[in-house]
């Protein structure tokens, strides 16, 4: 999964796609980089950002999703990442397939329906909201998953829709950062695919003391690790290194992609 930001004050790559035609191109070039999915946010999650209302949050999508739409698009699934009911509907409704939401359905009881009613896919997100997580760490973001699960059928989604995310770098601690990149694979106990979401994440650098525009071979040891561990979706900044990785990751643990 592909990293696409449309905001001006991203942790990693603020500003630098906000036009819509720059935003175009960076989409087409994942593409050919291997891609299978690309995922759009347009209001930062980094720790201490502001949050923007839903109207400003589409304002900075809308562009992107109409000049999208101007062609005959034939590429790889879009999710918009937004825990705003009116933000995901209105990107389903202009292209988008996939909503990725932070907070796992816990924050908007409406965000649910919206998807139930689009038939869209969702990545559910662990997100302790600042929150230590009490006792085991694996065995807390499971219950949460549980939860999140349970307002997800509730409204109607189909299982095979479901994607879950342990949510790497939200509200969690270094050591337990690296101990949910170590562990991620246990959370397939539930039945549903794992992304991980790891990619130049300030764990990174704060295990190896290095800033955000140096982190690519600690993300790239991290999409290994994943894999090995036995997650299915890596969700990054730099498909095609990352794409190099996983499928050499692939061939090791999984006998993949072996010619």
């Amino acid at each position: 999964m592909g990293i696409l930001n449309v905001t001006p004050d991203s942790f990693s790559d603020g500003g630098e796609y906000s036009a819509a035609d720059r935003a175009v191109r960076r989409i087409e070039e994942m593409e050919a980089e291997g891609a299978d999915f690309i995922d759009i946010g347009a209001e930062s999650t980094r720790p201490g950002a502001d949050e923007i209302p839903a109207a400003e949050e589409w304002a900075r999508l809308e562009p992107l999703f109409e000049k999208l739409g101007q062609g005959a698009r034939q590429g790889v699934p879009l999710s918009v990442d937004s825990y705003k009911p009116d933000v995901v509907e209105k990107a389903l409704k202009a292209g988008a397939s996939i909503a990725n939401d932070i907070f796992g359905f816990q924050r908007d009881p409406a965000m649910a329906g919206v998807v139930a009613e689009s038939g869209a896919g969702v990545v559910l997100m662990h997100n302790s909201r600042g929150e230590p997580v009490a006792g085991d760490l694996v065995s807390g973001v499971l219950r949460y998953f549980e939860k999140s699960l349970e307002i997800a059928f509730a409204a109607g989604i189909e299982k095979e829709k479901v994607v879950l995310d342990p949510g790497v770098g939200f509200g969690k601690t270094v050591e337990q950062n690296l101990e949910l990149i170590r562990r991620a694979g246990e959370l397939r106990e539930l039945g549903f695919p794992i992304l991980l979401g790891a990619s130049r994440k300030s764990v990174i650098g704060a295990t190896l003391d290095l800033p955000v525009d140096q982190r690519l071979e600690g993300t790239l040891a991290t999409t290994v690790a994943g894999i090995a561990g036995g997650v299915d979706i890596v969700r990054v900044h730099d498909v095609d290194q990352n794409l190099k990785a996983a499928r050499m990751a692939d061939a090791i643990y999984r006998h993949e992609h072996i010619t």
